[in-house]
């Protein structure tokens, strides 16, 4: 199998960023498992780095039960455009690259330096289905297993 391209887009606008973020698609991973109705929101902190707010909804007997994580990301040490660095426990970061951006930015593709990580972001909750397609093809294109990617529920039941 051919190794993936996980290159960053090498313009990033962070201001243009930051805000909330409706998870549509994701690689499995068991820090998100069994989630629905994920949500990522970025915002600016007084250090200069981006406050991390993921936050969603696992299904149980009586209803939903909320999950939330607070992490932060900076630029990474490189200096790319697309490449940020995320940590979620106390200093380790692991690469949060940003492969493909709309021009708007209204959705986005992320992965890491890793080929088990992948993600579809978007402003709404929903995607339309060209929108979807292409994203899954510039991912594909890319060398990723779209096949692999779970569709999150954005609804509530």
């Amino acid at each position: 199998m051919a190794p993936i391209d996980n290159s960053p887009i090498p313009i990033f606008h962070l201001q243009r960023y930051l805000g909330k973020w409706y998870e549509i698609a994701r690689y499995d991973h068991f820090f998100e498992r069994d989630l629905e109705r994920v949500t990522a929101t970025y915002t600016l902190r007084a250090d200069g780095k981006i406050r991390v707010l993921n936050c969603g909804y696992r299904p149980y007997h009586a209803g939903f039960q909320k999950k939330c994580s607070i992490g932060k990301a900076r630029f990474a040490k490189n200096g790319h455009g697309g490449h940020l660095e995320v940590s979620f426990f106390l200093s380790f970061y692991s690469d949060y690259l940003i492969l493909e951006l709309d021009s708007d930015y209204e959705w986005a593709l992320i992965g890491s330096s890793s080929d088990k990580y992948l993600w579809i972001l978007s402003r709404t909750p929903q995607l339309s289905p060209s929108i979807l397609q292409q994203i899954l093809e510039k991912a594909s294109r890319r060398g990723y297993d779209t096949s692999k990617l779970i569709f999150t529920r954005q609804s509530k039941r």
